[in-house]
């Protein structure tokens, strides 16, 4: 019995004294510090209420977006559309990636094994300077250990999990291949010679598919069942569709723009366009990857919130620039400015598409931003939006945050018209809709992360 007493006196002083917090009730503190930053190419859209819908008359006579007041969350907005090369920075990911796996499995073959050793040296050059990753454990922590015994290799092709080696650099000209092997999978990746346009090659754009999963949060909270019935798995394709300066114009010579829009350099910074829904919101999910995957490991890192496209309801806030009943972006009840120039590219006038300074599409930096500083969410391409369009949605969603989410709808929001719309369609309460796995050459896309705290700026203040 006395035995008994000691140990309990004993595990009293182990566990009653080990905090310093006198019995009070002082909560569990992060031990990593946090900052709110703003991330880089994106503008902070302050939460509010306001006026949605159409709040003059409706010429077209939709009846579809009633004027309400609605409130919104805080959150950041791209300042821009997408370009052609941010979004090209996700396709040559891909494409990496792709190649890489390829590589290391052409190792495998070849050797018979991973011919990396544990500092990253390759033991035979050529093929073998691409092979697999070999991982350390020698003083890998006893999670590492049991991770890597558990599930290192899992899978087979390109479903397995063996890690990647980025550490070299790919070699794309062809007369520096290094040997046979290294050739043959580089040939297996690139368009058939007897399909070549005038004998050029390029990478075949039907490998380029990224593969995702995403968690149905939603459907998991109404539904009853296991989690993974209900962690869904995308593959996608990620290359812009660029046939569609043809296929949306009957009779009309665009084949320039379908050759050089998306390649040419001239065009890197014009606003992604022949990428569907679905596309944009695989481009959302490597943006959060890429992002988690470079700060994992540092010192007091923490994930980023999931970069993600707008609902209707906070692309409309943000179009309007903290303007209440605003008409544009700009706020005023015209197109053009008190000196007679245009404020956004569209098409003013029937048949001239010139007339505004563009022809098709322009800088996705241009003109003049509104009043939280958003460059063209009027006019220049159309955006996706996360929301999915119903005529009644605007009588059905909520006042805060609404947003009608439903996967089974293909009828996707667009918002902000384009350089082919007339100005109708600039106007920031204008509703209009495609089908999400249609790619048009007037659709691009912006994305928004979600506010949490401060801004660093603001705390010091």
């Amino acid at each position: 019995m006395k035995k008994v007493a000691l140990y309990a006196f004993v595990i009293a002083i182990l566990y009653g004294c080990g905090s310093n917090d006198r019995g009070e009730l002082l909560g569990v503190r992060s031990q990593k510090k946090w900052f709110a930053e703003r991330p880089f190419g994106m503008v902070s859209i302050p939460g509010g209420s306001f006026t949605m819908g159409k709040q003059d008359e409706d010429v077209v006579g939709t009846m579809s977006a009633p004027a309400r007041t609605v409130t919104v969350r805080p959150f950041y907005m791209d300042e821009t559309e997408i370009t052609n090369s941010e979004y090209k920075q996700f396709v040559h990911w891909v494409r990496d990636s792709i190649t890489r796996t390829k590589l290391a499995y052409m190792a495998d073959f070849a050797g018979g094994g991973n011919l990396i050793d544990s500092t990253g040296t390759s033991k035979g050059g050529g093929i073998y300077d691409f092979a697999f990753a070999v991982i350390d454990t020698t003083n890998a922590t006893a999670y590492e250990k049991y991770m890597f015994e558990n599930y290192y290799d899992i899978g087979t092709g390109l479903d397995s999990l063996k890690p990647l080696n980025w550490e070299r650099e790919l070699i794309w000209d062809t007369s520096e291949y290094p040997d046979e092997y290294y050739t043959e999978v580089m040939d297996s990746l690139y368009i058939k010679k007897d399909e070549a346009t005038n004998g050029i090659r390029t990478f075949n754009p039907k490998f380029l598919n990224y593969t995702y999963s995403w968690f149905d949060g939603k459907s998991a909270i109404r539904g009853v069942g296991d989690r993974k019935e209900f962690l869904k798995n995308e593959t996608v394709n990620v290359y812009p569709d660029t046939t569609v300066w043809v296929k949306d114009f009957n009779y009309s010579y665009n084949d320039p723009m379908h050759q050089d829009y998306f390649f040419h350099p001239a065009y890197e910074d014009y606003p992604v366009v022949g990428v569907n829904w679905y596309q944009a919101e695989a481009f959302c999910n490597w943006r959060t990857k890429y992002k988690n995957d470079k700060v994992r490991g540092k010192k007091g890192s923490i994930p980023v919130p999931s970069f993600r496209l707008p609902t209707e309801a906070e692309w409309e806030y943000a179009a309007r620039g903290g303007l209440e009943y605003a008409k544009y972006p700009w706020g005023l009840h015209s197109t053009t400015s008190d000196r007679g120039c245009f404020l956004a590219n569209f098409k003013p006038v029937r048949g001239n598409y010139a007339v505004d300074g563009a022809l098709y599409t322009v800088e996705a930096k241009s003109y003049n931003p509104n009043d939280y500083g958003l460059y063209n969410m009027a006019g220049n391409v159309a955006e996706w939006t996360n929301t999915s369009y119903n005529p009644s949605s605007y009588y059905m969603g909520s006042t805060m945050n609404p947003n009608v989410e439903d996967r089974n709808n293909k009828r996707k929001i667009i918002r902000g018209g384009s350089w082919k719309d007339v100005a109708y369609f600039l106007e920031v309460s204008t509703r209009d809709y495609e089908y999400a796995d249609t790619a048009r050459s007037y659709i691009g896309f912006r994305t928004v992360q979600n506010s949490l705290g401060k801004l660093r700026s603001q705390t010091n203040n």
